[in-house]
């Protein structure tokens, strides 16, 4: 395999027409790499210059490979060999053997251990809002590290062998690290291919990256043991407002009635309107897991695949949410209208359209409220 290098060389070892033939160089080369001419093998020449350190004459130099200033006759003494030579032409051909075999072996090493698809065994990786579908983006994403330059939050990151060979490198949203802030769309603008969708911010919004699941075995409030809501204050603050609370743990008095105030406030997340940020995630991970050390782990956690994620190569996503709405809408007895669809509390303030006129206020409207 140096040998197939060797063919792009910038340097070589040459001899010039001072050559005495005192043949002290072909025997001390540790490579067989000089010919009975006393010219080089290039495929053999590793240019340790050994043989520079015995020439009597100093006739060997090593330089570009262009270099032809005073060099010896080539064949002088005749070599009977070819310009690859026989050592050359098996150094190629057992290199491109393996070239050969290592790339099939590395193809098969890929394909039995290549990153988890719908079905298999293990959830895929929580990958960057927009990202088209899993099989598209591994065909699509060069690895550039471009998304993760961009990233303001560092909350993706380069993946390793969690999911085999072929999603080596590729991005995917480390929650516990941070969230993907609602604010930004960076990743989908410099991804040079399309693996990931260059999405206005109003439809990454709403592109849905995973789901996030609380574990109710370790939940603080679940597992009766503390009072804990970091998840729904993050969830709020970022205007997803996709976890509300239950009441768990309730006691009862002697007739058997609920005691108001007992019990804990825990979280429960609503499908419908979880984008999969991993915001509640970070929060958890980090107060829980690394301040206080209540928790080895997080208690709630993002995780992507089939029904936990949208993963479209084109069209709307905010199209998409209508349709969802609609169709929950239909399914609802006590819905009366189908025009209402999730889209983020984000925006502080109403566009301009969509705000009221001033100095409405009159006595029969006090409030300035459209008729």
């Amino acid at each position: 395999m140096f040998s197939v290098g060797n063919l792009f060389r910038a340097s070589e070892r040459k001899v010039e027409s001072t050559c005495i033939h005192c043949n002290k160089c072909v025997e001390i080369c540790p490579f067989d790499a000089i010919k009975p001419d006393f010219t080089t093998r290039v495929t053999d020449c590793t240019l340790c210059q050994t043989c520079g350190g015995v020439c009597p004459t100093h006739a060997i130099k090593f330089v570009e490979r262009w270099n032809v200033v005073e060099l010896k006759a080539v064949g002088d003494p005749p070599t009977g060999e070819t310009s690859l030579g026989r050592r050359g032409f098996l150094s190629l051909a057992a290199g491109a053997t393996a070239a050969v075999v290592g790339g099939a072996t590395v193809a098969l090493v890929t394909k039995a251990t290549g990153a988890q698809r719908p079905g298999n065994e293990f959830n895929l990786p929580v990958r960057p809002p927009g990202s088209v579908p899993e099989a598209e983006f591994l065909q699509l994403c060069i690895r550039c590290g471009e998304c993760f330059k961009a990233c303001p939050n560092n909350v993706l990151q380069p993946e390793g062998f969690q999911q085999g060979l072929e999603g080596l490198w590729t991005p995917l949203v480390e929650a516990d690290w941070a969230g993907c802030a609602s604010s930004c769309n960076a990743c989908g603008q410099v991804c040079p291919t399309g693996a990931i969708r260059a999405l206005p911010l109003e439809e990454k919004r709403v592109a849905r990256m995973g789901l996030a699941i609380v574990n109710q075995e370790t939940c603080l409030p679940f597992a009766n043991r503390e009072a804990c809501q970091l998840c729904v204050d993050e969830c709020v603050a970022a205007g997803y407002h996709a976890i509300e609370f239950t009441r768990v743990h309730t006691r009862s008095d002697a007739d058997g009635n609920p005691i108001p105030g007992s019990g804990f406030l825990a979280p429960v997340v609503l499908p419908d309107q979880c984008v999969g940020c991993g915001l509640c995630q970070m929060r958890c991970h980090h107060s829980n897991v690394g301040h206080q050390r209540l928790l080895e782990a997080s208690a709630i956690v993002v995780e992507a695949g089939p029904g936990y994620e949208d993963r479209l190569s084109t069209g709307s996503y905010l199209e998409l949410r209508r349709r969802e709405a609609g169709r929950r809408v239909l399914s609802s007895p006590d819905a009366s209208s189908g025009d209402a669809y999730f889209v983020p509390d984000l925006d502080p303030v109403a566009p301009p359209e969509e705000a009221p006129p001033p100095n409405t206020m009159d006595d029969d409207n006090p409030f300035g409220l459209p008729e």
